[in-house]
């Protein structure tokens, strides 16, 4: 049920408007059924204006374009999805009105569309520094240039919008004077054109202005940039960390603006607005609200020396210097920006490594973790339809197709075909499936298992989990009917992980819905692991090389060991092709960090 603020801008993200409809128009809330007609009706870039800076005064909140309303007591009710055709918004035009008309304008103000079949435009206008009043010219209702000589400030008040009284906007600032020094009389004279001035086209700012000791570094670089088509500044600069920012306006009045930024040991790089808000984005979500603490700054391309530019035509942008690490923001055919982890290899191991292990001892267990750390979780369920198709698919899953080559490779027809509810919870929160191998006395001989959990009080993120598990050598090669070794080769453990890679990565995670429309958290991760669980008669656990080929990565300078793992952070979905190469090259990595020195990716 959708309740609050945050709720509502999930089920937009989840492309889902029509789960707005019955909530009342609020502080926070406000739905329009048509767009403004910023081209024909003169007094629509006023109204836009308005509405958005009521909610930068007022805290935040989000415009819904594309929802009738009705009354109800009263009170404005979203009563049904009219739509929105795409040709019916220019989210550029939209993007400049907010900027040229609301001083100073606000930041992080997020423009996106919604839905599917009828789809909605929503304007998210994020909570501002509470010391901030954001002010537009004072209405006119006429065509033509902003009025210099007056100021009005919009405010929210339930789910209507009003103008602050002269009196109120009066006492503000001579407030503000008062702290000053300044004579009043002028200074509220000089304040008011100053506030109105500096909301139209050139309205008198500097590059660099608000940053002093960063001011002369800051036009340096815009005179550099200038070719890239820059305009006046459309508000102050300002800091972020050791980071200098600055949006700029097109020097065009139909181009999109741009934003200047200079981070410390790069060259200085100006970047279009539509990219900008797209990097904003993708760290919207992550713990402590700051994206760019998170995805970092734009990195020039390799070879570049000087200044560049990020222009809107741009479909991919490489980011680094956030806590996420390295990444890429890519943007699709249908003009979806989605950021992505670059590939890279650790031994870290995550919380989730060893769930679901529980009450098992098995001689082996290879495993593949796929860790998921989407925005918004708790919105999301395992329904029962997707849970039946999944049922339906473990039989034909790269798990049970890796399983069931392993015995063929030994002669035995023993497929991976029955698959049954798992001894873990199976809920609207989570899957669990295993399939069993026996030998011919009925003891379980190999096995294999899916799991996947949604987020629990104690972790935020979603796990995706593949086992396959050797219960008893002695068994299994009961049932392979074989009187020689079951020591597994390292090309089957290669083709083990992969399988269990697969079937965690793309299929398990198919049973929340559509794993691509949803956003990062933080970076998603994989760990690989094999480990040896079943202690021997002196209570030792055996090391893996008795139960696995290692030959092929070369002698160990660390003796034998029992359990080995390696992470990879990389996008969770992939070709066969590329997820097997990135695979033996993790494995290669772990090997040579636990002393397989000599490992390479050609020698397997």
């Amino acid at each position: 049920m959708l309740k609050d603020l945050k709720s509502v801008l999930a089920a937009l993200d989840a492309h889902e408007p029509g789960s707005l409809l019955e909530l009342r128009e609020t502080q926070w809330l406000d739905a329009k059924a048509a767009a403004y007609q910023l081209d024909v009706d003169p007094r629509a870039p006023e109204e836009l204006a308005k509405d958005v800076a009521a909610f930068a005064n007022g805290g935040g909140g989000v415009i819904v374009i594309g929802i009738a309303t009705r009354m109800d007591n009263d009170e404005e009710v979203l009563d049904r999805v009219t739509g929105l055709a795409p040709d019916a918004v220019n989210v550029d035009q939209v993007r400049k009105v907010i900027r040229a008309r609301i001083t100073p304008a606000p930041r992080g103000v997020r423009i996106g569309w919604s839905g599917g079949k009828e789809r909605v435009l929503f304007i998210d206008v994020p909570a501002q520094p509470a010391a901030t009043l954001f002010v537009v010219a004072a209405p006119t209702g006429k065509p033509g240039a902003q009025r210099t000589d007056t100021v009005a400030v919009p405010v929210r008040d339930g789910d209507q919008t009003y103008w602050l009284p002269r009196a109120e906007i009066g006492a503000l600032l001579s407030a503000g004077v008062r702290a000053s020094g300044m004579p009043t009389a002028e200074a509220l004279a000089d304040l008011v054109r100053q506030a109105v001035s500096d909301s139209g086209p050139g309205g008198g700012l500097r590059v660099g202005q608000g940053l002093p000791d960063r001011e002369r570094e800051m036009q340096e670089a815009y005179r550099r940039l200038a070719y890239a088509g820059l305009g006046e500044p459309a508000g102050e600069a300002w800091a972020h960390g050791s980071t200098a920012l600055q949006d700029l306006h097109h020097e065009r009045d139909s181009g999109p603006g741009w934003v200047l930024c200079l981070v410390a040991g790069r060259p200085p790089v100006v970047v279009a607005a539509p990219v900008w808000q797209a990097i904003v984005e993708a760290g919207r979500h992550a713990p402590g609200h700051d994206p760019l603490a998170a995805v970092g700054y734009p990195v020039p391309p390799e070879g570049t020396d000087g200044s560049w530019m990020v222009g809107a035509d741009e479909r991919s942008v490489d980011l680094d210097g956030g806590s996420w690490g390295a990444g890429r923001l890519a943007c699709s055919g249908r003009g979806v920006w989605r950021w992505e982890p670059l590939t890279h290899f650790s031994l870290n191991q995550g919380r989730s490594a060893e769930n679901w292990t529980s009450g098992q001892s098995p001689a082996l267990r290879l495993r593949a973790v796929v860790n998921l750390p989407w925005a918004d979780p708790g919105t999301l369920e395992i329904s029962r339809p997707r849970r039946q198709q999944l049922e339906q698919q473990l039989p034909y899953s790269a798990l049970a197709g890796a399983v069931t080559t392993l015995s063929r490779r030994r002669g035995a027809e023993l497929p991976a075909a029955e698959w049954s509810r798992g001894r873990f919870s199976n809920t609207a929160r989570s899957v669990s499936y295993t399939c069993t191998v026996s030998a011919p006395d009925g003891a379980p001989a190999l096995r294999a298992a899916a799991t996947l959990a949604l987020p629990t009080t104690t972790d935020s993120t979603v796990v995706a989990c593949a086992d396959v598990m050797i219960e008893n050598p002695a068994a299994w090669a009961s049932a392979l009917d074989i009187d020689w070794g079951t020591q597994l080769s390292f090309d089957e453990v290669q083709a083990l992980l992969l399988g269990a890679w697969e079937t965690a990565a793309e299929l398990l995670p198919d049973v929340v819905g559509d794993p691509a429309a949803l956003r990062w958290a933080a970076p998603p991760t994989t760990e690989l692991r094999m480990t040896c669980e079943q202690p021997a008669e002196n209570n030792v656990l055996p090391a893996l090389d008795e139960l696995v080929d290692l030959e092929p990565l070369g002698a160990s300078t660390d003796g034998g060991r029992s359990k080995m793992a390696v992470t990879i952070t990389t996008a969770p979905t992939m070709g066969r092709g590329e997820r097997q190469s990135l695979m033996r090259q993790a494995l290669v990595h772990m090997a040579q960090q636990f002393g397989y020195v000599d490992a390479e990716v050609e020698l397997l």
